[in-house]
């Protein structure tokens, strides 16, 4: 049976509603992965360099998707909680029209403009002309990359979390099989690598949007309506923090392999792109979870339930500490492993990214806490608390301790940056909670 967003939530049922998502971020994620382990393995370390540059700019591109979806899914779920379902609706469909028409927009500017931001990042040479390969194919696939990262959160808002993650999970696979096929077998290299990755992504985002487009059990489908600025507007103003996260987080990778290429060569930005593999897989749990419980925290907060909002924030915070925990140990004690994986090859490679991995690592016991925190406030419609948090915590800190801490600690202020800034970030959410607490009460 269907958890519903009215329900009362324990850890069991907050669990198995977020999973799905959390399951679905992963998924999304693992296109970057594969690629990466096929990638390095048959088309060589310049092509991998090249894949690490030019994938931060599309992710920016993205993150347009990740914004409507997450401040969508907040509007809506609570305009329901209001009772006003056909508003809803209308709403619904009126975002994913905006995304079509975003999408295609930036599609056409990528193909353009992706040559010359590797350019300015410090590409040259073949990582050059194989980046701007594998960026142009990736822009003819954006409005569906853009549909995709949108529909995680529709899908979890419109109580069917489990079709969202079957559509995830079938882009994955066949993403998977294609970079097999293409990359392995044809022999085509970076090409078949950003091939594969945009038919999985229009696998994931053409899907999602089929299962609106016809009568359904939920209340989300398409219907004909036009453009009206104020929920479009609302809408994007609620995601703003993940919008904000994502084009901060890419603009940041931009300035890590900015500052890798400079001081260490092309082997830096293959171990960070090692590490960005890695994060994958726990900043899709975590960010999966927090983004997972948007639309029950909107849902009670539309329907002026304080109890289970302040029950929702205390469980939310217990799941952050506890995963945090796992997700450090495994990794520092994994980090040989995952190195061997991707530059077994190359013994210079793998020290050095091992060693990255292991001091880069120690972010991750308090960087969930603040992905939680910026959900959170998405989750009670205020985009703009949540947006300081993520621009904060990335652009701001992180952005600036790559390029100050360098000049201390030498290579290992890289490593070390991303964990400066989590601990400065989380001291300004708390601060927030605490001015916002009699406002919202979930403490």
């Amino acid at each position: 049976m269907a958890i519903k967003l009215s329900e009362h939530f324990n850890y069991s049922k907050l669990l198995k509603f977020t999973i799905p998502t959390i399951i679905m971020m992963i998924c999304t994620s693992l296109y970057g992965v594969v690629d990466g382990t096929f990638v390095s393995n048959f088309a060589g370390s310049d092509s991998l360099a090249a894949v690490n540059i030019v994938w931060p700019v599309i992710t920016l591109f993205g993150a347009v998707g990740t914004m409507v979806g997450s401040g969508g899914s907040a509007l809506i779920s609570k305009t329901l909680g209001e009772g006003k379902k056909e508003l809803a609706v209308k709403y619904f469909s009126m975002l994913i029209y905006f995304e079509i028409l975003v999408g295609i927009i930036l599609s056409v500017i990528g193909v353009f403009i992706v040559k010359p931001i590797a350019m300015l990042l410090g590409a040259e040479g073949a990582i050059l002309e194989k980046g701007e390969n594998y960026g142009r194919i990736l822009c003819a696939t954006l409005p569906a990359f853009i549909l995709q990262n949108s529909f995680q959160s529709f899908m979890v808002a419109a109580e069917r979390p489990k079709i969202g993650l079957f559509t995830s999970m079938t882009g994955g696979v066949v993403n998977m099989f294609l970079d097999f096929l293409l990359i392995y077998v044809f022999k085509m290299g970076i090409v078949g690598a950003a091939i594969a990755t945009g038919v999985g992504q229009c696998v994931g985002g053409l899907l999602p949007l089929m299962f609106f487009l016809f009568k359904n059990s939920t209340n989300y489908r398409l219907v004909i309506t036009g453009f009206e600025i104020k929920p479009i507007a609302k809408a994007c103003s609620n995601g703003l923090s993940g919008m904000v996260m994502i084009m901060s987080i890419s603009i940041v990778n931009m300035i890590y392999n900015f500052q890798l290429l400079r001081l260490l060569g092309s082997g830096g930005v293959i171990s960070y792109g090692i590490i960005q593999y890695i994060m994958f897989f726990t900043v899709g749990f975590l960010s999966g979870y927090s983004h997972g419980s948007i639309p029950i925290v909107s849902y009670h907060y539309g329907a002026e339930n304080v109890d289970e909002i302040k029950n929702l924030f205390h469980r939310g915070l217990v799941i952050i500490f506890i995963s945090s925990i796992i997700f450090f140990g495994s990794t520092e004690c994994l980090a040989p492993v995952y190195s061997k994986i991707f530059v077994g090859y190359d013994d210079e490679l793998y020290k050095l990214s091992v060693h990255a991995i292991r001091v880069y690592y120690f972010y991750i016991l308090v960087g969930g806490y603040n992905s939680f925190i910026s959900a959170f406030f998405t989750g009670l419609n205020n985009g703009k608390i949540a947006a300081i948090i993520s621009l904060s915590r990335t652009l701001l800190f992180e952005g600036g301790s790559i390029l100050l801490l360098p000049l201390i600690f030498g290579i290992n202020g890289i490593w070390i940056a991303v964990t400066v800034a989590e601990v400065i970030s989380v001291f300004v959410a708390f601060i927030l909670l605490i001015l916002n607490r009699k406002k919202y009460g979930y403490f």
